[in-house]
């Protein structure tokens, strides 16, 4: 699969709102769950130039969000169509994500959150090399959740290679 990342349109943020429903307990991540999730999901100023599409074949089978949240570090959120989840293509998919983050922001940090129940995701990002580092409770969906935090750190290989490249760049 060759996935392609693009800014995301309007149109494309309304499908995800309101066509991609997920089934039992992963219902929780129906965009239309929580009205404030919605409201800056659809907000063309919000997502500004951190919300991304992600097509394959020219078909809308994901986004990712992206935050600076300082000088080293990248926190991501993600979602995946609901007809493909569950059926092992999740790691090519985090993969890609991260290969067009570390290509295009070159980050040190990926982070990222995931509610505790979501345990194939979970397995999905350590698959990635993210490990968990914190667990906390957040208000979403008209409740309180347990979420865990993950991070991805540039390992020093990843660093020399990047600093090569930008050397050969300058050359």
């Amino acid at each position: 699969m060759t996935y392609k990342f693009a800014l995301m349109t309007q149109a494309q943020a309304e499908t995800i709102a309101f066509s991609w429903h997920y089934d039992g307990e992963y219902a929780f991540y129906n965009m239309e769950a929580d009205e404030d999730d919605l409201a800056e999901f659809l907000d063309t100023e919000q997502r500004g130039q951190s919300v991304f599409a992600i097509t394959n074949d020219g078909e809308l089978v994901g986004f990712v969000s992206v935050h600076q949240t300082d000088a080293d570090t990248i926190d991501l959120g993600l979602g995946m169509k609901p007809g493909l989840t569950g059926n092992g293509t999740g790691r090519a998919f985090v993969t890609s994500i991260l290969d067009f983050i570390e290509s295009t922001f070159d980050p040190n940090r990926i982070t990222l959150s995931v509610a505790t129940f979501n345990a194939r995701a979970i397995r999905v990002y350590e698959a990635c090399g993210f490990r968990q580092v914190a667990s906390f409770q957040q208000d979403t969906n008209g409740s309180t959740f347990d979420f865990i935090a993950l991070e991805r750190k540039k390992r020093p290989q990843d660093r020399l290679r990047a600093l090569k490249n930008l050397r050969s760049i300058r050359a």
